[in-house]
C-alpha cells in the first residue's frame, strides 16, 4: 500500500503539471479552456520535432536544452493567442470562450495528424526515463517521475509567490476581483489577461515536455489529459493553486489504488472521486479565498 500511494503521488505531480495552467487562466480570467489538454500535446510534439532535428537519440541534456527553448515560445503563443484571439470571448456568457477553445483543440489534432500521422511517439531521452532510485528493499521509485513531482511544487510555489509578492501578481487579483474598478486604477485589464495566459502556457509546455518524456503520446490524446486537469482543478478547488496541487495528488493517488484492486478500474476510481466531490462539495476542497 505504501508503494501504491507513493506512485500515486508522483503521478499526482503530473498531473499538477497538467492542471495549473487552467486553474491559472480560470482565476484571472473565469476562462475555461477546453484545449488544454491538446496544447499540452502540442507542447509534446514541439519537443519531439527538436529532438528529431538533432538527430533523433538525444542525451538528457540535449533534451532539456530543447525543452527550455521551447518556453520562450510557449509564452509569446499564449500572449499572442490571448491578446488578439480570447479576450474577445470574455464575458458574463462563458459560451464563447468555450467554443472558440473547442474549435482550437479540433484545429491542433488535426494539424498533428497530418505534420507527425497518429502514430504515438515518444521523447527520447537517453535512458532517463528508465532510470530509478531503490528505498528499502522493495520500493523504488523513479528518477523521471521524482523530477516531475519537484518541478510540480516548485511551479506551484512560484506561482504562489507571484500572486501573493508581487506587482504582476497583485494586478492579477486585482482584475479577478473586479475588472472595472481596476481599469478605473489605471490597469489594462487585456494586457493583464494576455500575461496570464502566457505564464499558463508556459507551464502547459513544461507538462507537455514532461508528458513526452514519461510516455508515448499522439495527437488524440489531448481531450483524455483535459479531463485529467479538469478533474485536478475541480477537486481541489477553481482557481486555488495548492489546492489544484492536492486535487491532482488525490486524483494520482485513487488513480493508483483503483489499479491496484483491479488495473481496469484505476481510471473510473479517480472519476468517480471527481463526481462525489462535484456532488457534495462543487466548490471544490480548497477553493480559492478572496483577499
Amino acid at each position: 500500500m505504501l508503494e501504491t500511494v507513493v506512485q500515486g503521488v508522483l503521478l499526482g505531480g503530473l498531473y499538477t503539471l497538467f492542471a495549473l495552467g487552467q486553474s491559472l487562466m480560470f482565476g484571472v480570467m473565469r476562462l475555461t479552456n477546453t484545449a488544454q489538454g491538446d496544447f499540452i500535446i502540442l507542447g509534446a510534439f514541439a519537443v519531439i520535432a527538436g529532438v528529431s532535428v538533432s538527430g533523433g537519440d538525444a542525451a538528457p541534456w540535449l533534451v532539456a536544452a530543447i525543452a527550455l527553448a521551447v518556453l520562450p515560445v510557449a509564452f509569446a503563443f499564449g500572449y499572442a493567442l490571448q491578446r488578439y484571439v480570447l479576450n474577445g470571448t470574455l464575458g458574463k456568457d462563458p459560451l464563447p470562450s468555450l467554443v472558440v477553445t473547442f474549435g482550437l483543440s479540433i484545429v491542433i489534432q488535426n494539424l498533428l495528424l497530418e505534420l507527425f500521422s497518429a502514430d504515438p511517439r515518444a521523447i527520447e531521452t537517453g535512458g532517463l526515463n528508465t532510470q530509478g532510485v531503490t528505498l528499502g528493499d522493495s520500493l523504488s521509485l523513479g528518477v523521471l517521475p521524482l523530477a516531475v513531482l519537484a518541478i510540480a511544487v516548485v511551479a506551484t510555489g512560484a506561482l504562489q509567490w507571484l500572486f501573493a509578492r508581487t506587482a504582476l501578481g497583485r494586478s492579477f487579483r486585482a482584475v479577478s476581483d473586479d475588472r472595472e474598478i481596476a481599469e478605473l486604477m489605471g490597469l489594462n485589464a487585456k494586457k493583464v489577461y494576455a500575461f496570464a495566459t502566457a505564464i499558463a502556457f508556459v507551464l502547459i509546455a513544461i507538462a507537455g515536455a514532461l508528458q513526452g518524456m514519461r510516455t508515448t503520446v499522439s495527437p488524440s490524446d489531448g481531450p483524455l489529459l483535459l479531463l485529467f486537469a479538469f478533474e485536478a482543478v475541480i477537486i481541489g478547488g477553481m482557481g486555488s493553486f495548492w489546492g489544484t496541487l492536492a486535487g491532482a495528488m488525490i486524483l494520482g493517488i485513487t488513480q493508483q489504488i483503483g489499479f491496484r484492486l483491479d488495473p481496469g478500474w484505476g481510471i473510473w476510481a479517480g472519476h468517480i472521486v471527481f463526481l462525489v466531490v462535484l456532488v457534495l462539495r462543487p466548490q471544490g476542497l480548497f477553493p480559492k479565498t478572496r483577499g
